[in-house]
């Protein structure tokens, strides 16, 4: 091996064993498939390893598993509640002056900015629910907060919360577009109101409750404001599922790719030498959401191509 020579402004030189060194190569003598190899163990590198030297540096492992993690715990949280809902105010509750002013708050609650929602969390989740679990189960840790604290579980409810209103009001819409003939068909042919509604009704409506979820992940994942209340952390190398018991551990503060952009953008210590890192992780967090967004695009594929179309008034 050889060794690299070091200069300072003042004159300075320190010669360096290159076998004490982390990664040198010397791009002038290599081809272009050495290149292109050493093109791919760098994008390897940048999605399997976890970040160095608080987050300006390294891999983005941790964010990529924290940003998936956190929008799949969303995604199962919102959509049951969010269908049930739609669910009463279409077919369940009275059509009355009542239920017009809920589904007026529901479309309000839609366009609240994030970072309120960011503040409930912290309020209500956070101190609030967070604080009466460590009271009840953790009060020998106290001080020292468990759950009452920033973590993955309280940032997947806020956003859950922040997304409910669409999921709602797509399942709404998809309610609306089932023709009244088939619930009359089912009911005179015996079923009741509970079988028209599981039977008939919701496999028709599952493509539009699949909309509803694409539109909740494509915003929940993006969204930063809020999680810098209510979980997110700027170096998390330990992602929250090992080997430990209860494997998934919800109390976890995570790394989150948008956040990560943020962080990296304004707050390192070269900006400039950070941008390509910026850009690169820009460009992952959007591929990210595609691939999550293309893979309920799928299940609204095969669940329309199953059921029917439905048609459109």
């Amino acid at each position: 091996g050889g060794r690299l020579l070091l200069e300072s402004v003042d004159g300075r030189r320190l010669e360096q064993p290159l076998e004490q060194v982390l990664r040198a190569w010397r791009p002038n003598a290599m081809s272009p498939p050495a290149k292109m190899v050493a093109w791919g163990r760098g994008v390897w590198r940048f999605l399997a390893e976890g970040p160095r030297a608080a987050n300006s540096a390294g891999g983005v492992w941790p964010a990529i598993f924290g940003t998936v993690l956190m929008v799949l715990l969303m995604s199962v949280v919102v959509t049951p509640f969010g269908v049930l809902a739609g669910i009463y105010l279409n077919e369940v509750a009275h059509q009355g002056r009542l239920t017009h002013l809920v589904r007026i708050a529901v479309r309000n609650l839609a366009g609240v900015p994030s970072i309120v929602y960011g503040v409930f969390g912290l309020g209500v989740f956070v101190y609030g629910i967070g604080g009466s679990l460590d009271e009840w189960f953790f009060a020998d840790r106290l001080p020292s907060p468990t759950f009452g604290t920033g973590g993955l579980l309280w940032a997947s409810l806020t956003l859950a919360l922040l997304t409910l209103p669409v999921v709602i009001v797509a399942t709404e819409e998809g309610l609306a577009r089932v023709p009244d003939n088939q619930r009359e068909g089912a009911l005179a042919l015996g079923a009741t109101r509970v079988e028209m509604l599981t039977r008939v009704v919701l496999p028709m409506t599952a493509p539009a409750m699949l909309t509803g979820v694409i539109l909740a992940v494509a915003r929940a994942a993006g969204e930063v404001a809020p999680l810098m209340l209510v979980g997110v952390a700027k170096l998390a190398p330990q992602v929250p599922v090992d080997g430990e018991f209860p494997f998934v551990h919800l109390e976890r503060k995570f790394m989150h790719l948008g956040y990560h952009i943020y962080d990296v953008a304004f707050h390192g210590d070269d900006v400039q030498a950070a941008l390509p890192l910026v850009y690169a992780t820009a460009l992952l967090l959007v591929l990210v959401i595609l691939v999550l967004n293309l893979t309920a695009i799928f299940l609204r594929h095969h669940l329309r191509a199953r059921h029917g179309a439905l048609p459109r008034r």
